[in-house]
This record gives C-alpha cells, structure tokens and sequence, in this order.
C-alpha cells in the first residue's frame, strides 16, 4: 500500500504538470509574476519566514525543560519538518518530526508523536475556526457568526476537561497498541491551564498570520472576496490531509483552492492560476527556509546558546 500511495502520488504529480502546459502553458500561468513587485515578494516570504519562527516557538515552550538554551536547535528542526512535509507525499514528512525529536533533544517517539498529534488537532481547530469566521460571516452576518466562534473555542477546555476522564474510561493501557497509544495521546495534552492556552496561542498567532499573508498574495494573482480568498487558503492547507495527493501537494493543493473559489463565481481559469502561484510561493518559503536550516546549529549535543 505504501508503495502504491506514492505511485500515484507520482502520477498526479505528473498528470498535474502535462495538465497545466497542455490548458495554458506554464509559461503564461507564470507570468503573472512580472507584475509583482520585489518588495512585496520580499516581505510576505519574511512574514512567512516569521510564522515558522511562531511555531518553532510552539515546540520550544512546551519542550522547554528539554529545549532551554537550544531555541536555534528547535528552530532547524521546526524548518526541516516543514520543508519535508511540504515536499514529501502522504504526510511521510511528519516521520521527520519524532526522528529528530530523538536525535536533537532524546525525546521518545513514544512521546513525541502523540505531541504531534495534539499539534495537528490544535491545528484543526484553529483552521476550522478562522474557515467559520469567513464562510459564516460573509453568509450568516458577524452576529451570528461570532457566537458560534466563541462557543467553538469553548470547546477547548471542555475538552481539557473531560481528557483525564475519557483516558480513564479506556481502562487498562496495557490492554493493546492502541489503546496504550491513546493514553499516551491523553497524556500529552499540556499539565496546567496556562500551558495549555499557550500552546494555543502560538497556534493561534501562526496560523492567523499565516493565512493573513497567504490571502494577501493570493490576492497578488485574482481578485475575489475577503471571505472567498480566506476559504480558498484554508481549503488548499486542509488538502494535506487526504489520504491521496501529489508530491509536493502537486495538483490536490490547487483543486483545494479552486473548489472554494467557484461558489464565489470565480472562473476556474483565473482560480487554477492564482492557485498554482500560490502554491509555488508556499514550496519557495518551505525550500528557502529549508535551506536556511542549514546556517543554523543542529547538532545532538551542541551549545547552548544562552
């Protein structure tokens, strides 16, 4: 299975690439591009830069006992994991984080994965937060939408809440894989109420900035909507989580984008556009931080810095 999931990833991959040049020529679907200044270039990939920065920040706070004095080692870390999970295809890029996790710092994979996983579920819940402010405020009106958005960030600490019960109610963790995993998935939610509501105010902080500068060149490319450009952003990142896709999100990223964009009566010409160039900004951030991680120091044992 694994072999056959990266085969088709291939195959989108390649069909998406024949696709773009046989319907409109990569060189036009490029060319929007002259029109974009340097500077505005330069300051979303710094912005993109500084979202990267927020969740290195994220893993640092809550690793801080095992981190303290290595933030520039978390923050390699943080720019290897994205750059891999954007290239790589079927989430394989999230392996990289429990492997360096254990390289860098001695932390388990028993106890960074499921670490892991409450990240992604913050991750989620912030994401679905911010697609109901747009879908709902540009529908509903902010009235009704911004008590739904509270009542959906008061599901946070119910949750926290209810966590220790609901490990419990799974009895024995010796009782099988899953089941021990799970309480190790309990037990890495945050052990106080202020941990707890920093690790998702940096989610927070990321992802609202992220999505800011992500609207902001899209907007680069098509003019759409607030609520449409917002949608479509989110819609592309949720791509991530299919259980098919191309390499590099090559292809599923883009009917992500588009699929939000044609409700709003966006043509799926001028959407695919937009969205391929989108797409190349996020692998251009991803590459150039990646190799930015190169400068930074990585090794197991090496100094602290403060």
């Amino acid at each position: 299975m694994p072999k056959l999931r990266t085969l088709l990833a291939v195959v989108i991959l390649v069909a998406f690439v024949v696709f773009v040049e046989a319907w409109f020529g990569w060189r036009a679907l490029l060319s929007p591009w002259r029109e974009v200044t340097p500077s505005a270039i330069l300051a979303a990939a710094l912005l993109t830069l500084f979202t990267y920065w927020l969740r290195a920040v994220r893993v640092y706070d809550y690793y801080r006992d095992a981190m303290r004095g290595r933030f520039l080692v978390c923050l390699r870390l943080t720019l290897v994991h994205n750059l891999l999970n954007n290239l790589l295809p079927m989430r394989t890029g999230e392996l990289s984080f429990p492997l360096l996790m254990a390289r860098h710092f001695q932390v388990p994979a028993t106890h960074s994965v499921p670490v892991l996983l409450w990240f992604r579920l913050m991750d989620l819940h912030t994401l679905g937060l911010f697609a109901w402010l747009a879908v709902g405020g540009f529908v509903l009106g902010w009235w009704v939408a911004l008590p739904v958005a509270a009542a959906w960030l008061a599901l946070l600490p119910v949750a926290r809440r209810l966590a220790p019960w609901l490990r419990d109610a799974l009895g024995d963790p010796q009782g099988g894989r899953l089941r021990a995993f799970a309480w190790r998935a309990f037990d890495a939610l945050p052990d106080s109420p202020r941990a707890f509501w920093r690790a998702w105010g940096w989610t927070f902080a990321n992802w609202l900035v992220k999505l800011a500068v992500f609207v902001w060149v899209l907007g680069l490319f098509l003019e759409v909507p607030s609520a449409a450009a917002w949608l479509a952003v989110i819609a592309g990142d949720l791509t991530s989580v299919l259980p098919v896709h191309g390499v590099a999100g090559a292809g599923t990223y883009e009917a992500g984008v588009v699929a939000a964009l044609l409700p709003f009566g966006v043509a799926a010409d001028a959407a695919l556009v937009a969205a391929v160039n989108l797409h190349l900004f996020l692998l251009g951030s991803a590459v150039f931080g990646g190799l930015l991680a190169f400068a930074l120091p990585g090794g197991r044992h090496g100094p602290k810095e403060d």
